[in-house]
């Protein structure tokens, strides 16, 4: 039977250097004190908010100062944490991080209610008196535009008590998920005993032999069934949570909550669910050449990622996926290049699955640390591109840390997804260039209608059913355990249509989504990369022009909404086009590939 190392059998050089941030445990306990001691420092400017442009510019930059010293101390416990999430050690260092967390926020909770009890014009006026305080110029504005939802003084300061206790759904299901959850061994294509996991799942499959497959599926799907109540609840206690603060700050709804604080209009979720559902007969029309090609007479769940020739399922050794990465970007310029090339060279990223490891893959850091990307690197086709994928997180990181004050130092989620899936689809188009081989063009389309079925369709439904589970709770409607499985499985039903065979299992797949517990995050994946797409098309049609353009994007942070910085950079998310050229883009894939098809099974 095949185990997973543990922790500290990994290779040093495949692990990340988090003493970059603090060089020992010792140190961080340092910097803890040092930022509890200093807590008071921010807290000495209440009740004088409005005695002058420059105290106020005092007070902002003295509570910046506290805060990136405490995501040094959160992003430090968060990392180890995650690297190995059995180790209780790292467990308390990341707990205490959370609950200091919770104490700046009551500490800072005074601000904005106070600078929004001044009298009408006095921060206007206050920018004209001082240039310093025009840094903040983009946050006083858009606090007077978020005036409705701010609250009293007294009760800012109980929702700040509240924070920690509102994390604890997240917390148990991350709990569940990553360290207490246990699968079962199946047997893999060899015939040998092997120890499912989150990791290894994705392998399985994509295994030829349909008995693996669905083994894989049946055991997945059957231990998060054991635990359907206890997930059940806490997922409905986290949809309360969010239809609670969002009442508590007189947003209309939980969707309108989310949105408006990142600057996104509602239309644009919305256009994007009616637009992916009018398009559903193109994705039909894919399933039905997966059937068709895969030769089966019932398409189930468990056949939806095999690839559908054998070339993609081929071994590539990490060192190989960052050489086709670097060559992949090298339309974005020698700058570019050589910016990525520190993540390898320094030690950013953690490479392998080890005994305890978070799931999943991500890019995470903070203004004054390395952007670090933790992977799972199976040797997949699929694992090179989501080393893309997270490298497009980093590196909008890093040229927005480099290039933007800290004011404006971090970027929404919503933009973020679009410099991580323009690295697969310049990936893609690399690989394209590389051969002309019938078999190996249908492996990489394949592999490009899989990314648009997976990231644009199944998010999207994603999408829907998180919407439907907070409008439930808004119209006083219980959350169960019954009725969001039933939910799923009719949205299941919707967007596969006719051309897959569904089961109960499948109608359980939402108790492994953890971006639930982030609501209303998923959808941003789906229009994420509908802007790349039309990125990525312009980068090959105007280069230099466009490329300019991009760099500038991922150089501007948070310096304007992120409708605005798309708008600049040549996409207009406003509007459905590009979510139709994505959809468009798709169909003319899956044409391609029938075609393909048609010339590998002639022989020509």
């Amino acid at each position: 039977m095949q185990k997973l190392q543990k922790r500290i059998e990994v290779r040093v050089e495949d692990t990340w250097q988090t003493e970059d941030i603090f060089p020992s445990d010792t140190a961080w306990e340092e910097a803890y004190k040092a930022v509890k001691q200093s807590l008071p420092s921010v807290a000495n400017f209440q009740g004088r908010l409005g005695e002058s442009a420059d105290v106020l510019f005092e007070a902002l930059s003295t509570r910046d100062n506290v805060v990136r010293k405490l995501d040094n101390l959160y992003i430090y416990t968060h990392l180890r944490n995650d690297q190995d999430t059995t180790d209780s050690k790292y467990q308390a260092l990341h707990s205490r991080a959370v609950t200091l967390y919770s104490e700046a926020s009551q500490t800072l909770s005074y601000m904005d209610p106070e600078l929004l009890a001044l009298p009408e014009g006095a921060i206007h006026q206050f920018l004209i008196a001082s240039e310093s305080l025009r840094l903040y110029e983009r946050e006083l504005s858009r606090l007077e535009e978020q005036r409705a939802h701010i609250l009293s003084e007294k009760e800012e300061q109980l929702l700040a008590r509240l924070s920690e206790i509102a994390m604890a759904p997240q917390q148990i299901f991350s709990a569940l998920n990553n360290a207490d959850l246990k699968f079962p061994t199946i047997r893999d294509d060899e015939g040998h005993e092997v120890e499912l996991t989150k990791g290894r799942y994705g392998i399985f499959l994509e295994s030829n032999d349909r008995s693996v497959r669905q083994a894989a599926y049946d055991a997945m799907y059957d231990t998060y069934a054991t635990l359907k109540n206890t997930i059940a609840a806490s997922y409905a206690a986290s949809v309360k949570k969010d239809v609670a603060y969002a009442k508590a700050r007189n947003y209309e709804s939980a969707l309108d909550s989310a949105l408006k604080r990142n600057e996104i209009p509602a239309e644009v979720y919305t256009n994007l669910v009616s637009t992916v559902n009018a398009n559903l007969p193109k994705l039909h029309r894919y399933l039905a050449l997966r059937k068709r090609i895969l030769g089966l007479d019932t398409l189930r769940p468990y056949d939806l990622y095999v690839p559908l020739v054998p070339e993609s399922n081929r071994k590539i050794s990490f060192e190989e996926a960052q050489k086709a990465v670097t060559e992949a970007v090298k339309p974005l310029g020698q700058t570019y290049v050589n910016d990525m090339q520190k993540e390898f060279d320094n030690r950013w990223l953690d490479i392998y699955e080890n005994e305890g490891k978070r799931a999943g893959a991500y890019s995470s850091g903070g203004y004054d640390t390395n952007p670090y990307i933790l992977l799972n690197y199976q040797d997949r086709l699929n694992d090179v591109f989501t080393l893309a994928h997270e490298l497009g997180h980093s590196m909008h990181s890093y040229y927005t840390h480099t290039h933007q004050p800290y004011p404006y130092g971090d970027y929404t989620i919503f933009v973020a997804e679009v410099a991580s899936t323009l690295n697969e689809s310049l990936l893609t188009r690399h690989y394209l260039e590389q051969t002309n081989d019938p078999t190996e063009r249908m492996a990489l389309l394949n592999r490009q209608v899989e990314e648009i079925r997976t990231t644009l369709y199944r998010q999207t439904m994603f999408a829907e059913f998180e919407l439907w589970a907070h409008e439930q709770v808004e119209a006083g409607e219980a959350l169960t355990q019954e009725s969001m499985t039933s939910a799923y499985r009719d949205l299941n039903a919707r967007y596969f249509g006719e051309m897959v065979e569904l089961d109960d299992r499948i109608a359980v797949e939402w108790m492994r989504i953890p971006h639930f517990y982030s609501a209303f995050y998923v959808y941003q994946y789906s229009t994420g990369i509908s802007a790349s797409i039309a990125l990525a098309t312009q980068i090959e049609q105007e280069k230099e022009v466009s490329v300019e353009r991009y760099l500038n994007f991922l150089a501007s942070g948070c310096s304007t909404d992120p409708i605005s910085l798309l708008q600049g950079a040549g996409v207009d998310m406003l509007s459905p086009n590009p979510i139709e050229q994505a959809l468009d883009r798709f169909d003319s894939l899956v044409g391609e590939m029938e075609r393909l098809y048609e010339e590998i099974a002639s022989g020509k």
